[in-house]
């Protein structure tokens, strides 16, 4: 309960002081003159009794009008908000500093391997290579910053989401990783400092349960409806074929990952095919090229299954244009 006004508390300090004095003052009165009945004991424990009363009342009020904080230390049962304990597998060591992951079918933590739940960064050495299943724990920082080594990390890669493929190997390619955080800022080539939450932060592919990477040509099918497909530079200006619209291929996205600059993606439709987006004027055979001189990782295009025209695109980022 918060304290109440100064004024006010004064006031009912003074009001039950007084009646503590009442109380006093009829005590002493009974105590000298006695009453006027045969039988004084019961009048006298009557008196003290209220006494007690207004006393009681009196200190029961004392927290509420001037605060009771502590005056020495007392131990309480609480968790560090950035720290948690997990149940190691049977036979296995999670090192220091190691991505620790969460095995879906038994909820043990290991070192971190797709399709593992990350849980956070193993702030000591957890050695169960003799125990069974759930013999120790281990203790990670689930919450935080943390230097990591970042394969391909240039500077103007902040903001980016990062993977893990095991517990010491780190990516921007969202194919066969596991999410772990953003780049929170860039140190050196390849090495970032990664802003990771494994309670909040939520990898923004995560929609897409199929992804594939892509270095070279494709030509796409009705199967590759609702899959994420991954460029990388291997993959610059590297044709790309949708089927006729007739197909049904539906709910396709491509996605560069590599470095600002370094990727073209070109998405060639059929011959009497176009493909529609905002700002992109409509015409048959004419490639949808993503713009390499400002590419950043992280650029899309989402084409959904349109009309006899041909694909409309439903989602993009980055500089996108059509053929001329």
């Amino acid at each position: 309960m918060k304290k109440i006004g100064f004024w006010s508390g004064m006031l009912l300090v003074v009001g039950l002081v007084a009646l503590a004095v009442s109380a006093v003052a009829v005590t002493m009165a009974d105590a000298f003159t006695g009453p006027t009945v045969s039988v004084t004991a019961p009048a006298e424990e009557s008196s003290l009794e209220s006494l007690g009363s207004a006393l009681a009342l009196l200190f029961s009020m004392l927290p509420f009008v001037f605060g009771i904080t502590l005056a020495a230390n007392k131990p309480r049962a609480f968790e560090l908000g950035t720290r948690n304990d997990f149940a190691v597998i049977a036979a296995d060591i999670i090192y220091e500093g190691a991505a620790v992951g969460i095995v879906a079918a038994s909820g043990h933590a290991q070192p971190l391997a797709n399709p593992n739940r990350f849980a956070g960064f193993a702030e000591a050495k957890a050695d169960n290579s003799a125990g069974a299943a759930a013999a120790i724990n281990v203790r990670v920082v689930e919450s935080g910053k943390i230097q990591l080594a970042v394969t391909g990390a240039v500077i103007t890669d902040g903001g980016q989401p990062v993977y893990a493929t095991d517990d010491d190997t780190f990516t921007f390619n969202p194919v066969a990783g596991v999410f772990v955080g953003f780049v929170h800022r860039f140190v050196s080539a390849g090495v970032a400092i990664v802003a990771f939450d494994a309670l909040n932060y939520q990898d923004p592919w995560a929609h897409y349960t199929v992804r594939e990477l892509l270095s070279g040509v494709k030509t796409f099918d009705a199967e590759d409806t609702g899959k994420l497909f991954v460029v990388d530079s291997a993959g610059d200006g590297a044709a790309l074929t949708l089927p006729a619209i007739a197909t049904g291929l539906d709910g396709l996205t491509i996605m560069a990952v590599s470095a600002f600059g370094t990727t073209q993606i070109k998405i060639d439709p059929a011959a009497v095919d176009m493909i529609l987006g905002p700002d992109i004027t409509g015409a048959d055979n004419k490639d949808l090229l993503l713009t390499k001189a400002t590419q950043r990782r992280g650029d899309f295009v989402t084409l959904g299954l349109g009309d006899a025209d041909g694909y409309s695109v439903t989602a993009l980022r980055g500089i996108w244009a059509r053929e001329a």
